[in-house]
């Protein structure tokens, strides 16, 4: 048995756990265990939307079990201490855990420079719990700013700084930038009494990418009223002060620290080779590791000082230096590649999680070791929700196509990471639950209706299905000794399956029937002649007699009644032609959508009906309709799975569109049942009851885990030992 365990369920770690449960699938002897101190995975790239308000924060968590349910990685929640490098095992106050091979990913953390009064007066963004934070303190800021009677106050209250115009100090500042307008409005606050700056030592901002993207992202900025001060070194920080090389002080009590990273707090407490390592041993770290401390509540003896920290030398197989069987991953490894050393972003972390996990399954299938080699695709830096700048595989973009090139790739990171489960996740954060308009398309989708407004279309609905399928049993659709009902929706000459054999059978009782009413008939026909003979006589002469009469009596009475027939009827119709001039007939809605004998339907009668539908016995076919139909509109009307009744209402009225005889008035079926996807069946229905039951259900099956085809979190229904 080897064992492989992953410290660390950060990018990288991540990915090294996927790529060896892919390689070993099916082989048992091998044991894979992710290590780590949180029982979720944080999208690091997406915790400015948490501290800005624009997403709530389980929207960067994806919990371990929805990314390996029913997978053979194995998930551990502790926190780790140290390694024996001797005894080959993690070890933390509770637990050791052996390895054969191990897997540093334990990430990075801030990088103070050393510079005095930063880390103990600032907020950083490294973690969820630093994101909440700020979170917490803008939305206070402002709320005490509201009620603040002192305007120099006031003012140091509304006045924020970001230290950084790298992505993450960018990003971060479009965030407040949007919270900015949501927060003075709920508190009446004017926008003009409120300061984001950006804070830059360099000449530019986000200085990796190209200057046409940089000053579209300047100017988008400045137009939206943040200001940035480039060239403007910050040289110390006091409580609500931040101090700059020039002299120049700015007075605030949110100060956010983005101006770079290094090796995790972890790195300090192992004996390995760093290959570069952090400035000054005296930062500060809790349970949460390193991080600004301003507005952070901790006990003086839950806090200590980090020493000598940095990121792990490995060489081209992410091999440490000090340990061919321990390898090091994403941002606490020092790698240089061409001259230069490997960025600490996410797409290093991805590939190097991968190497690293590929030639630790070659050296146990004894097969050749492969060396690094990074594949970059770009960048994205978004402004808020609505604006972005990317250049992604040399195609460079900004505003609206910039921005929807950065949700595909997130979205194609989460599918990769937890499939469908994630997606879908992402686009309720993103899109559908969005508040205040904050994405690219405004608020469009997110508006949402309430349930209970669409029960009465609901039973309607379901009642027009059900008096649809009511009124075909009613024509005789399951009255199979009168023929097929169908015909009509197949072409002439085409006889469906069943029909021959009904009309051999019809044919055969028609015979013998027909001897015996000949017969009968012959004999009845003898006595019908004897009687009309009788009749004649009587009633010829009381016929002459009456005619006379009526002759008579009619004549003058006709013809009054034709002339006033004939001046009533010429008014009439002069108004309708009067009325036909004025109006005409705007639409008639009585018509098909789409003509019986037009080419599409003779097409789609020809390769749906006649080639595939003609081979089902007619018996077979209009139960099959009546049957769907009553069943559509029993569910509506319950309010019963009411999504797949909604869908296959949608598909059975394309099918009678393109069949020639679905008219115009009947369209709002369509229309009525995409409403009904929407949950309608949730209010006032049956699934208000059985979805919750069926959902858990589903959610606890393996193959559904294992491809993450559910919503939410999945169900264990392993006992816990």
């Amino acid at each position: 048995m080897k064992r492989i365990v992953i410290l660390g369920g950060g990018y990288g770690g991540i990915a090294a756990a996927k790529k060896l449960a892919k390689i070993f699938k099916k082989n048992n002897d091998i044991e894979i265990t992710i290590v780590d101190k949180n029982t979720y995975h944080t999208l690091m790239t997406e915790l400015h939307e948490v501290a800005g308000s624009r997403v709530d924060p389980d929207s960067v968590m994806v919990s371990y079990e929805r990314i390996f349910a029913n997978t053979k990685v194995k998930v551990i929640t502790d926190f780790i201490t140290g390694i024996d490098f001797e005894k080959k095992a993690l070890v933390s106050e509770k637990a050791k855990y052996p390895y054969d091979y191990l897997i540093l990913g334990t990430g990075g953390a801030p990088e103070f420079f050393d510079i005095q009064g930063i880390q103990e007066n600032s907020f950083s963004l490294w973690s969820l719990e630093d994101a909440i934070r700020i979170r917490q303190h803008i939305e206070e800021r402002f709320r005490l700013a509201a009620k603040e009677p002192d305007p120099e106050q006031k003012k140091q209250m509304l006045t924020f700084v970001v230290a950084g115009a790298g992505f993450t100090g960018i990003e971060l500042a479009g965030e407040l930038m949007e919270r900015r307008d949501v927060l003075c409005a709920r508190y009446h606050i004017d926008p003009r009494d409120v300061r984001i700056i950006v804070v830059e030592a360099m000449d530019r901002v986000l200085p990796i990418i190209e200057e046409p993207l940089r000053k579209k992202t300047e100017k988008y900025m400045r137009k939206h009223g943040i200001e940035i001060m480039l060239k403007s070194p910050i040289v110390a920080a006091e409580e609500n002060l931040v101090i700059l090389q020039s002299g120049e002080s700015i007075k605030t009590e949110t100060f956010v620290w983005t101006c770079g990273i290094h090796g995790s707090e972890f790195t300090s407490r192992i004996p390995l080779e760093k290959g570069h390592t952090a400035r000054g041993e005296c930062s500060i770290a809790s349970e949460e590791g390193i991080h600004g401390m301003s507005g952070c509540r901790f006990e003086e003896d839950e806090t200590y000082i980090v020493g000598k920290r940095g990121r792990i030398l490995v060489n081209n197989l992410m091999q440490t230096a000090d340990y061919h069987d321990i390898y090091a991953v994403g941002d606490n490894l020092w790698f240089v590649e061409e001259g230069k050393v490997l960025p600490q972003i996410v797409e290093t972390a991805l590939q190097t999680g991968e190497c690293a996990a590929e030639n630790i399954a070659a050296d146990i299938q004894s097969k050749d070791k492969k060396a690094f080699k990074s594949n970059y695709h770009g960048f994205m830096v978004s402004i808020g929700g609505r604006y972005c700048v990317s250049n992604a595989g040399g195609i460079k973009l900004s505003g609206f196509f910039a921005m929807a090139m950065k949700h595909m790739v997130n979205l194609h990171y989460l599918f990769g990471l937890a499939g469908i489960n994630a997606c879908w996740a992402y686009l309720k954060h993103e899109f559908f639950h969005m508040e205040d308009k904050r994405t690219l398309i405004g608020g469009h989708l997110s508006y949402r209706m309430q349930g209970f407004w669409a029960v009465p279309l609901r039973m309607w609905l379901g009642l027009m299905w059900l008096v649809e399928g009511v009124n075909k049993i009613g024509e005789g659709w399951l009255n199979f000794s009168a023929g097929t009902k169908s015909g009509w929706m197949f072409s002439k000459g085409v006889t469906q399956a069943g029909v021959k054999a009904a009309a051999d059978a019809a044919t055969a009782a028609t015979g013998a029937a027909g001897d015996y009413a000949a017969d009968a008939a012959t004999a009845a026909t003898g006595a019908a002649d004897a009687a009309a003979e009788a009749v004649t006589a009587a009633t010829g002469a009381a016929a002459d007699y009456a005619s006379d009469a009526v002759s008579a009596a009619t004549g003058a009475v006709a013809d009054t009644a034709a002339e006033a027939v004939s001046a009533a009827t010429g008014a009439v119709s002069a108004a309708a032609d009067s009325a036909h001039e004025a109006f005409g007939l705007v639409w008639d809605t009585a018509k098909s959508i789409i003509p019986y004998d037009s080419g599409f339907v003779t097409w789609f009668r020809e390769i749906f009906m006649d080639s595939m539908a003609a081979y089902i016995p007619y018996q077979l076919f209009q139960v099959m309709v009546v049957g769907v139909e009553v069943l559509i509109g029993l569910a509506l009307i319950g309010g019963l799975f009411t999504f797949p009744a909604a869908g296959v209402s949608i598909i059975m009225c394309f099918v009678f569109i393109f069949s020639g005889m679905f008219s115009w008035s009947q369209l709002w079926f369509i229309f009525a049942a995409i409403v009904m996807l929407g949950g309608a069946g949730r209010s006032f229905g049956l699934d208000h009851y059985v979805l919750p039951f069926l959902g858990r259900k589903w959610r606890s099956i393996s193959l559904v885990q294992r491809y993450h085809l559910y919503g939410g979190e999945p169900v264990n229904t392993k006992k816990k030992r």
